[in-house]
């Protein structure tokens, strides 16, 4: 599971609050990627407006903000 995240971000900050809590629950692995300084400059140009971004198995969960139940269920 990745967050694509930007630096200086509250609501990137706030979203990686909801993932840490729900994947040490659920004891998932999770990373994040700042869009800006990614190896792969497609991440800026497909989901730089959208920042915070939830990726789960490369797929979009949510963006700006993450319900726990939803990302529950999408790592069940």
């Amino acid at each position: 599971m990745t967050v694509l995240v930007r630096a200086d971000c509250r609501t990137c900050d706030r979203m990686a609050l909801v993932v840490r809590a729900v994947c040490e629950e659920v004891g998932e692995e999770w990373a994040t990627v700042d869009v800006d300084g990614a190896a792969d400059p497609e991440l800026r140009g497909e989901y730089g407006d959208r920042i915070p971004v939830v990726l789960v198995d490369g797929e979009e969960l949510a963006s700006w903000r993450v319900e726990p139940d939803a990302l529950r269920r999408a790592l069940a």
